[in-house]
């Protein structure tokens, strides 16, 4: 195993205690597991917070600041984080207006953040769930009933997180970011297996010359496995599963992701491919983003997430955002 790690034990608080130094502009507990905006909690406006198994970084605290989330919860590597961090998180950020919960459907997430937010409650803290499921590729998998959460986080959390930032109230942040949710599909590729730090080694087996389609951000077997493919057909693939599914009528915000150990020229190269795809397809594009937001640790690969947007969505794309990850417009 060849990492840069110390011992696989403490992978995750070494990692956030590196964010600390690197951030000063957040508030980064390693023992506690919390990474809070350090202007939190800002006056009248709705707090969102979100969280999920370490590994898939920037996901989710690299989206933490003006714009996006009000605070993240980062569990083990590939396990949700616990009820507490996640009541913590809420009791940090909370102003009064609410706190809305962004959760990937994956069980455990799931029922942790359902849980907290019973307990939060309990401490007189208004509380909304937002569940993202966007993956078309299966429809139940090793860590979810029902669809995957994915890519189409990251649309969530930085349209829902704009308007937010506006002073709109929860019932409304709720009901856009589930409107984006249900614009939203996300189809993703391997070529490669994924190496935990606590296995040290493939977590699957995935043949030299071979690719997986569909597959899952924690290394969960896709629709089908087939000889490696050229960019161009990769994305004809991916590309027609998400519209069979999706069938938009109007413009779409375009996320290509890498998984991790893809290099951005062959995510850009890729890119190039969609686009042409989508040309062929009739579907105009408003924005597209490439690069590596929603990952798997060390695996080779990449999503394509498309998501239609309406005008407001779009204005609410566009609006400044300042995080580790993403910003833009201030």
């Amino acid at each position: 195993m060849r990492m840069l790690i110390n011992v696989p034990e403490t992978v995750v608080a070494d990692g956030l205690r590196g964010m600390a130094a690197a951030h000063p502009e957040l508030v980064v507990d390693p023992e506690n597991r919390l990474v809070v905006r350090r202007d939190a909690p800002v006056p009248g406006k709705v707090a969102l917070v979100s969280g999920g198994g370490s590994g898939h970084e920037p996901l989710h605290a690299g989206f933490v600041g003006p714009g996006m989330l009000s605070a993240a919860c980062p569990g083990e590597i590939f396990t949700s984080p616990v009820p507490d961090q996640m009541v913590r998180a809420a009791a940090a950020v909370d102003s009064g207006a609410g706190v809305l919960f962004v959760v990937k459907n994956y069980t455990g997430d799931v029922l942790n953040f359902e849980m907290a937010a019973e307990l939060a409650e309990d401490e007189g803290i208004q509380v909304a769930r937002v569940v993202v499921d966007d993956d078309v590729a299966v429809a139940d998998s090793t860590f979810t009933a029902g669809r995957r959460g994915t890519g189409a986080t990251l649309f969530v959390e930085k349209i829902a997180g704009a308007l937010a930032d506006e002073g709109a109230p929860l019932e409304r942040v709720e009901s856009v970011a589930r409107r984006v949710n249900e614009s939203s599909r996300s189809f993703g590729v391997a070529l490669s297996s994924v190496t935990t730090p606590a296995k040290g080694s493939p977590i699957f087996d995935l043949p030299s010359g071979e690719m997986e389609l569909g597959i899952g951000i924690h290394g969960e077997p896709g629709r089908e496995r087939r000889p490696m493919m050229t960019s161009g057909e990769i994305a004809d693939f991916a590309v027609h599963a998400v519209l069979e599914d999706l069938r938009p009528s109007g413009p779409v915000l375009v996320l290509v992701n890498g998984m991790g150990a893809t290099p951005l020229l062959e995510l850009y190269g890729f890119t190039a491919e969609v686009r042409r795809v989508l040309s062929e397809r009739g579907v105009s594009v408003a924005r597209t983003l490439v690069g590596n937001y929603v990952t798997s640790l060390d695996m080779a690969g990449c999503s394509v997430t498309l998501c239609q947007v309406d005008e407001e969505m779009l204005r609410l794309w566009d609006s400044p955002v300042e995080t580790p990850a993403l910003r833009w417009g201030r």
